[in-house]
């Protein structure tokens, strides 16, 4: 295995608030109702696709940089910035990779057993989709250096692998999506890898294959509730809704199906369980309108109920003219909050950010979608 010395300070965190004003409106973020916004990583550059964890106290956010949306370029690689006190300050930036032959981007995060954080980080040459699209797991015990610990060999090869959460009776465990992206193509499939050595080696398998785009799930997102039960929400392409899909025996069998969650456009889901209570927080993004939302849920009431997701609350508004160039949430739990990342920008340039959210909904935005005065056209 490589071990990571890619550690070097690009970016001080004293001058992250003076670019991110400099390049105000459209690579900001405003936070509604009881949410707070910080900026981890501003432009120059279009810094995109975070992926954010809790190390204990510590918030543990990675994410790519490119030119542009492209997720091939030899340019892009995979930084990362640590916030010890909540989110209000950001270390110093330190680069995971940046191979000139790569493209790399992160795609999925979690924890292995002794809590440590994995992140998988795709990489992809000038070949795309498929033969030249490859996934490293690399892990940390701080978030600051990190180890390459796996590279699987896999078939299909997945456009992506996500988070990483435990299953018993099958260790950590992953899921994947493959194919292309064209409409007409019943090439697309998905399923899950399981490791039972911390992440070290992967089992690949195969829940569903030949599908249209239509029925695609697509950068799904696995919460475990316990007892067996496995509630996963995913993305779809081009369709105005989300996928549920479920497990009653710890993945050895599964159902998908349509939710009632409308407004959406390319939106990745996010999932978090607070065990306590039973409550499940689905984060999200509406492209196009510009809105980072969470609905929540009792965990009972919605796994054979996939059309009963409660109305969403609004979290924070972004301002970018293109819809493309905002999005893909992803969340994590520390204390008595939530940490949604995500970013927002224009073509060539673009911010990261971590949304800040008590688990209490906020009395302001619950269920309502504030007017955007901003005046531009997202068409």
């Amino acid at each position: 295995m490589q071990m990571a010395t890619t550690v070097l300070s690009v970016t001080s965190a004293a001058s992250v608030a003076a670019t991110a004003r400099a390049t105000a409106p459209l690579c900001q973020m405003d936070a509604l109702g009881t949410a707070a916004v910080s900026v981890v990583q501003p432009p120059p550059a279009y810094n995109s696709w975070p992926m954010v964890q809790a190390l204990g106290s510590r918030l543990v956010c990675a994410y790519s940089r490119g030119s542009a949306h492209t997720t091939g370029e030899g340019a892009r690689g995979v930084y990362v910035r640590v916030s010890d006190d909540g989110a209000n300050t950001w270390s110093d930036e330190r680069c995971i990779c940046n191979s000139p032959d790569w493209g790399e981007v992160t795609v999925g995060k979690g924890l292995d057993e002794s809590g440590a954080m994995l992140l998988w980080i795709r990489r992809q040459d000038k070949r795309g989709w498929g033969a030249g699209t490859f996934h490293d797991l690399w892990r940390s015990a701080d978030g600051l250096a990190w180890e390459k610990i796996a590279s699987p060999d896999l078939d299909p090869h997945p456009i992506q692998i996500t988070d990483v959460f435990a299953v018993p009776g099958k260790g950590l465990v992953s899921l994947w999506f493959a194919g292309s992206y064209d409409k007409d193509a019943a090439d697309k499939s998905w399923g899950f890898l399981a490791s039972a050595d911390g992440g070290r080696t992967w089992t690949q398998r195969m829940v569903e294959r030949g599908l249209s785009r239509d029925e695609w799930p697509t950068e799904p997102c696995g919460l475990p509730l316990g007892g067996g039960r496995i509630l996963v929400v995913a993305r779809s392409e081009g369709m105005p809704y989300q996928f549920q899909i479920t497990s009653e025996d710890g993945g050895e069998t599964w159902k998908r199906e349509k939710t009632n969650i409308s407004d959406v456009s390319a939106s990745t889901p996010s999932l978090l369980l607070d065990p306590a209570t039973g409550t499940v927080f689905l984060y999200y993004y509406q492209r196009g309108a510009r809105l980072l939302k969470r609905r929540v849920a009792d965990a009972g009431a919605i796994f054979d109920a996939p059309l009963a997701w409660p109305e969403p609350e609004v979290l924070a508004r972004g301002h970018e003219e293109r819809p493309y160039d905002a999005g893909n949430v992803n969340a994590t739990s520390a204390g008595d909050r939530h940490f949604a990342a995500t970013y927002s920008g224009t073509k060539t340039d673009a911010a990261v950010f971590v949304v800040a959210a008590p688990l209490s909904p906020s009395t302001v935005m619950n269920g309502k979608e504030p007017p955007d005065n901003t005046g531009q056209d997202n068409s």
